[in-house]
């Protein structure tokens, strides 16, 4: 600015020098002083001085002097103004606007609808009067409603502009019409008719219309399509879209909803087409279709247009009117369904037990969340620090729009023409300092959008509820038992999943970062929605703590686990149950077992003749393990042996895991079961490694912990950033006391009972026992009991060699060690059996 100001002054200067050094040489040519003049020619006449006429350019002189210096003067002056305007806030020029219309609609309104007097009022009242004559009283109000676009959608250039052409048009076409009713006159006819009918601008509009159709009865139709195009510009419709409008306006006068828009808000289901059935043992089964092309276990809200918690323009400001607008968005969003059980597409099954239907809990169990917020004063806060971070690095860019969150607001860049993403995401450091938060996340692009997003937590959190996810139209109209609630992704759109097409999920996070109420809120969900009969558990729960609440729930088919040891042999209970299913599912000829139940409920599966088999169907069963690094430390071989296992196969029978830990560490985490949970959910980690260790990339150490999370479905790329949904203490006590009143829990008597005889000779044998049992085999058909033959035999150490001889010694296959001889055999080849079976516990 200081720049601009001395060059212009210093233009001001040397123009002042140019006029000073004008005027002195004229003045020394009227003086004679000065330079002499040129001798005149041979036979010319002789000059002469013409007093008037030098009077006459001395003044003229003078007068072009002076208005150079001043214009020089008001130049820099507007200028330097000029450039300190250019410094103001975008918004605040925007404002100056909008109150510049309004304020010359007030002047108008003023001088033109009273009897106002004066040289201005006359000159108003010509001017107005005379371009739109009897349609003056609208003018004013047309320049109230310019100034109210202007000063409330300040960033909606574009719908401004075609707000302004569609009341141009509307105007036009109803001033002409009023200028044919009075006869169209003409400008010879004199002002006063002219500014009695629609005044130059309705002869304009008129006159040459009539002049070539000569009857009002095809002018005025004419102008009133006119007016018709203008309305149809104003409110943005299409021509093909105005029956819709039509029943818009009419659902809004008579407050009610037609059948057929319900049906579309509600997205129902439209009939599924029967496939083509196989016939089974004279049956005809109809199986499912399990594989669907592109499928996904997210099941989230579909966008409806201007959600609550999105802002397509930025209006800086509006804390006044926050309360007002949370209003009108919340009366926009669908409201969630009456509290009552979800409807079932399966009969209520009738437990074993006799004691009349299972009765899932009422929703109403659970408590509802806090409102959401479409927008706050520290959204425009963020706004204005973003737009000032880019105007001070000369970024072409600029802040289209933002969606708000619970905890976390994305706002939306956009990116000017050649302009490399790489400048925006290059000042993340920048950003976070300007928005005062060290949690800042750039997602560039967002996926499905030209925008570079910035993820920015919110200093005012709303609050998830498990019972608003539960309880949204996107829960109950999925009837599946296995659909869970996450919580509420970026946009504010409620995300539940299905588990049994994960089919196992990973979760992972710092402590105190949200895991536990996670693990919670999955097993009040199925709790919630479904009976002993379709979902049974296992609990896994090294802590202790955790899930203690969930001990005696009917779902639950062994008590809660504690004991890491007994955790692992639960977990090879789980591959002996998956290879019985897969035995069911081989002889009955088919693929998944939703189709092996619907036979068996059908009575389609008849046993084999003689066999005493009753067919029953198979509950999903669900698997969870709240600490996998305690399992990990106790029998790391046999945990990671049966996980992979199950993960490997068990999706078709039924069976699904979910493991949570927090220490994902390479050791916790084997790659082996990485490659086989496909589905991860990361809360907050400590470092950049665990979130490469859980995501397979960063992004999950800037998250700010207490729900945030990261999911990362089967099949997707991106994680999606969701707030986890809470799920209080007293919740789960309520929902666990109805399910334990509606039935006892009835525990499975196999589940670890084969481990029994073996704990003592674990606990001393520990992970060397198919060593053992291969060193047993060969000391007994040899009859040749040395150290050293079982470490060429058995590859392994000395020390491992001599540790395997120690313990066949304990348990009297070979006699004490005598010196360098080898022992003595102490068990003969016919009592092999015997002894193997004594040290594998069978």
């Amino acid at each position: 600015m200081a720049t601009r100001t001395s060059k212009g002054s210093s233009k001001g200067a040397a123009g002042r020098a140019r006029a000073s050094g004008s005027g002195r040489a004229a003045g020394g040519a009227g003086t004679g002083a000065g330079k002499k003049r040129p001798p005149a020619r041979k036979g010319a006449a002789p000059q002469q001085q013409d007093p008037i006429g030098w009077l006459f350019s001395m003044v003229g002189k003078l007068i072009a002097g002076v208005w150079l210096v001043i214009a020089h003067a008001v130049g820099g002056a507007v200028r330097a103004f000029g450039q300190g305007a250019r410094d103001l806030d975008p918004a605040h020029r925007r404002d100056g606007l909008g109150l510049a219309v309004f304020a010359l609609a007030v002047v108008i309104a003023s001088l033109t609808w009273g009897d106002a007097t004066g040289p201005v009022a006359d000159f108003v009242n010509a001017v107005v009067r005379g371009a739109v004559g009897s349609a003056t009283v609208m003018v004013p109000i047309l320049l109230a409603l310019l100034a109210w676009r202007l000063l409330r959608h300040p960033d909606q250039n574009a719908e401004t502009g075609r707000m302004t052409i569609g009341f141009s048009a509307l105007v036009v076409g109803m001033v002409g019409i009023g200028h044919i009713a009075h006869g169209t006159p003409y400008p010879s006819d004199g002002a006063s008719a002219m500014r009695a009918a629609g005044g130059f601008v309705g002869f304009f509009a008129s006159a040459p219309l009539m002049s070539l159709v000569r009857t009002g009865w095809i002018g005025i139709p004419l102008l009133a399509l006119l007016c018709g195009f203008g309305i149809l510009v104003i409110t943005a419709t299409p021509v093909h879209r105005v029956p819709e409008r039509l029943a818009e306006i009419r659902e809004l006068l008579l407050r009610r909803e037609s059948p057929a828009r319900r049906t579309a808000r509600q997205g129902a289901a439209p009939a599924r087409k029967p496939r083509q059935t196989r016939k089974k043992g004279g049956e005809e089964v109809a199986p499912e279709d399990h594989d669907k092309p592109y499928d996904t276990p997210v099941i989230a809200e579909e966008p409806d247009g201007k959600r609550a918690g999105h802002s397509p323009e930025i209006v800086p400001g509006l804390a006044e009117e926050e309360a007002a607008e949370t209003e009108a968005v919340t009366a926009q969003r669908p409201l969630p369904p009456d509290p009552s059980p979800a409807p079932r597409t399966v009969e209520q099954l009738v437990l074993s037990t006799g004691g009349g239907p299972y009765t899932l809990p009422d929703p109403q169990l659970l408590r509802p969340g806090s409102a959401p917020k479409p927008r706050t004063k520290a959204n425009d806060q963020v706004v204005n620090a973003l737009t000032s971070v880019l105007e001070q690095f000369s970024i072409d860019a600029q802040v289209i729009g933002f969606t708000r969150g619970p905890t976390v607001t994305r706002y939306e860049i956009e990116l000017g023409p050649a302009v490399k993403v790489e400048k925006v995401t290059a000042l993340t450091k920048n950003i976070a300092y300007a928005v005062k938060s060290a949690d800042v996340r750039i997602l560039s692009p967002i996926p499905g959008k030209s925008a570079i997003g910035v993820e920015i937590p919110n200093t005012d959190k709303d609050l998830v509820s498990l019972g608003d996810v539960l309880r949204s139209q996107v829960a109950t109209t999925d009837h599946h038992p296995m659909i869970v609630g996450l919580g509420k992704d970026v946009e504010g759109r409620t995300i539940v999943a299905n588990l049994a097409k994960m089919p196992h999920i990973l979760i992972a996070g710092a402590t105190g970062a949200g895991k536990s109420t996670c693990i919670n809120g999955l097993i009040c969900s199925i709790l919630m929605r479904a009976t002993p009969d379709e979902v049974r558990m296992v609990l896994v729960d090294p802590k202790r703590v955790e899930l203690s609440s969930y001990d005696g729930i009917p779902h639950l088919i062994t008590p809660i686990i504690t004991n890491p040891k007994k955790a692992a042999e639960a977990l090879e209970w789980v591959v002996g149950e998956m290879d019985r299913r897969y035995d069911d599912l081989a002889a009955s000829g088919f693929r998944h077992v939703d189709d092996f139940n619907k036979a068996v409920r059908a009575g389609k599966l008849v046993p084999p003749p003689g066999s005493e088999r009753v067919y029953q169907p198979y509950p999903y069963l669900l698997v969870i393990v709240d600490e996998l690094a305690d399992l990990m430390m106790v029998a790391p071989r046999d945990v990671e042996d049966s996980i992979v296992r199950i993960t490997q196969l068990a999706r078709a029978a039924g069976i699904h895991l979910v493991i949570a830990t927090q220490r994902p560490s390479v050791d916790v985490v084997t790659g082996l079961i990485k490659a086989n949970v496909p589905s991860r959910l990361a809360f907050a980690t400590s470092s950049l490694a665990d979130s490469r260790v859980i995501l397979d990339q960063p992004g999950a150490e800037k998250l700010v912990g207490q729900g945030d999370a990261l999911f990362l479905p089967m099949g997707a790329s991106k994680p999606m950033r969701l707030q986890n949904a809470f799920v209080s203490e007293s919740e789960i006590n309520k929902v666990v006391e109805h399910c334990k009143q509606q039935m006892q829990a009835e525990y499975r008597e196999d589940v670890g009972a084969s481990a029994t005889a073996k704990r003592e000779i674990d606990e001393e044998i520990g992970d060397d026992l198919d060593l053992l049992i291969q060193a047993a085999e060969l000391i007994v058909t040899t009859q040749f009991g040395s150290t050293s033959m079982l470490q060429r035999k058995l590859r392994v150490g000395f020390a491992k060699a001599g540790r395997l001889m120690d313990l066949l010694e304990s348990r009297g296959v070979v006699g004490p060690s005598e010196g360098s001889k080898a022992r003595d055999v102490l068990v003969k080849p016919e009592d092999l059996p015997g002894v193997l079976a004594s040290l594998g516990a069978e």
